[in-house]
């Protein structure tokens, strides 16, 4: 097996390598004065089972790599070609919201099908859809965060509750506070905008003896984790603690969440980013080997 490392992706296909004991290499990526990129494989392919590494976040910068990668890795005799990407790009368009919309969930899930043999993600945006196979045609596998969440949160946070922002997150929380044995609630979210969102008063019962644990999938504008901390702190908790799977931070949002009460703010390293706690390489190379020994 053969790791390429898509940019941004060298640290963890170190992790991987070190765990799976095989090579990596990163991919060369030269930029042209008009925009253009040339691709280059450092290192000889022919015969391996290639695996591209890397999270596709800010995926307009990542994704002609991609393509341009399976494509030579091909070309040049690899004798398959699969993905691992711990943030999938483009599920939040599941459904044509206004006329005329791109349903890009189903669109990208055709372009990855036809450059890649298989995809290894961890915590994908399922919302309309149910699972990767509604639009991928290729094999996928799903790596959960729970379990690794859950150990971090066992580890670390004394006498916790675990929070869920919004109705949606129900199930998620649930799950990890079954598998970190500690109680959970969930908040009542009203979105009035991409920025603006408003929770309900948290049950003051939990909040008196346990401290809050916020878990979310998706970090990104932060405007519902904010709300969230806002209404545990109105309601008298203990200062909270954020823990998210994939760190989309806007600018300046870690220093916001702290300025909003919370102690901690702590994030998996699916997208490299300054919170990154919570390592994923251990599943997610258990998920590599038995994906590419099939």
């Amino acid at each position: 097996m053969l790791l390429l490392t898509l940019p941004g992706g060298a640290a963890l296909a170190a992790a991987l390598a070190t765990q799976l004991q095989c090579s990596w290499s990163p991919l060369v990526v030269h930029r042209f004065p008009d925009g253009e990129q040339l691709v280059r494989i450092g290192c000889d392919v022919q015969g391996q089972r290639v695996v591209l590494v890397g999270s596709l976040h800010q995926p307009d910068a990542k994704v002609l790599s991609l393509l341009f990668a399976a494509d030579a890795a091909r070309e040049l005799g690899a004798l398959s070609v699969g993905l691992l990407c711990p943030y999938l790009a483009y599920m939040r368009q599941d459904m044509r919201f206004q006329p005329g919309d791109a349903i890009s969930s189903k669109t990208f899930a055709r372009v990855l099908s036809q450059a890649v043999d298989f995809l290894i993600t961890v915590d994908p945006h399922l919302h309309r859809w149910h699972d990767l196979s509604q639009i991928y045609s290729i094999r996928t596998r799903v790596v959960p965060a729970a379990e690794a969440i859950a150990q971090w949160i066992r580890g670390h946070i004394e006498s916790p509750v675990l929070v869920g922002p919004d109705s949606e997150s129900r199930q998620w929380v649930e799950q990890v506070a079954a598998l970190a044995q500690a109680p959970f609630f969930v908040l009542n979210k009203t979105r009035h905008g991409d920025r603006d969102v408003t929770l309900d008063a948290a049950p003051r019962l939990l909040l008196g003896s346990h401290t809050p644990v916020l878990v979310d999938d998706i970090i990104s504008s932060g405007a519902t984790v904010l709300a969230a901390g806002h209404a545990l702190r109105a309601a008298g908790s203990r200062p909270p603690v954020c823990i998210g799977v994939h760190a989309l931070f806007a600018p300046e949002l870690q220093a916001a969440l702290l300025q909003a009460g919370y102690t901690q703010v702590v994030t998996c390293d699916t997208v490299p980013h300054a919170t990154n706690g919570i390592s994923m390489a251990g599943p997610l190379a258990a998920a590599l080997l038995e994906m590419n020994s099939g």
